[in-house]
């Protein structure tokens, strides 16, 4: 059965990366967050998916140079998605201590691609450990190395690289990473793909998922799960699936 993340919580409805968004996600049916982490100044994970904070909060400057302290002033609801019209930039250690107390898996993206953030892999697995949530996360970013170094502090906890291109049997080049899974962007998971991934007992998680024809395309060929804006249409286009004789 294809499960459903919410892509930075229900993306298409409010503001990304919120507590609104995620907990609003949950609400619609999402079986799953993907959420992005970064780290303040002072080393703090918080959750927020550009380097710079200038599109999501209305602000300016790059997320390493405000502190935990600076952050939390900001509105990740500058564009007034959500009811409330001012919403935090949660932390992650926040968004786990909910998370526990849901049936929610999570998907942590590390954005570790331009800047290579000093200890964000142990300071995020060892809040994922503290609110046991190691069976119900993914580690997962563009930078490979970062996932490799993710399997080392804790093989236990699965790890998925993230692409952004097509790549040749893609299973075999997780499986040299050791990790469980993997993240394609959705034009670049074709049927055979997933179902040699899959096969292979490499789990194939798209992104990101919004079309309807695209979504029925990915439960047809089984993807372990989609990642997508809309969890509310993901789970109407499930559900039509599942009535189909």
């Amino acid at each position: 059965m294809t499960l459903i993340f919410a892509h930075r919580g229900y993306k298409s409805l409010y503001s990304e990366n919120t507590m609104t968004a995620f907990i609003e996600a949950e609400k619609a049916g999402a079986e799953g967050l993907e959420l992005d982490v970064q780290l303040t100044k002072d080393g703090v994970p918080v959750i927020i998916h550009d380097e710079k904070v200038d599109r999501t909060t209305g602000n300016t400057g790059f997320v390493k140079d405000f502190t935990y302290t600076e952050i939390k002033k900001l509105n990740a609801d500058f564009k007034k998605m959500s009811p409330k019209g001012s919403e935090p930039i949660p932390t992650l250690e926040e968004v786990l201590e909910w998370l526990k107390d849901t049936n929610l898996n999570c998907n942590i993206e590390f954005k570790n691609g331009i800047f290579p953030y000093a200890s964000m892999e142990e300071k995020s697995i060892s809040l994922v450990r503290k609110y046991g949530l190691e069976k119900r996360v993914i580690l997962s970013s563009f930078n490979h190395y970062s996932v490799v170094q993710c399997l080392r502090i804790d093989p236990e906890i699965e790890t998925a690289p993230l692409f952004a291109e097509l790549v040749y049997k893609p299973w075999v080049y997780a499986k040299a990473l050791g990790a469980k899974g993997i993240h394609p962007k959705y034009i670049y998971a074709s049927d055979d793909i997933i179902r040699e991934s899959v096969s292979n007992g490499v789990a194939v998680r798209p992104y990101t998922v919004n079309r309807e024809k695209d979504m029925e395309r990915l439960y047809k060929a089984g993807c372990t799960a989609l990642i997508t804006d809309n969890p509310a249409l993901a789970l109407e286009i499930k559900n039509k699936k599942g009535k189909r004789p």
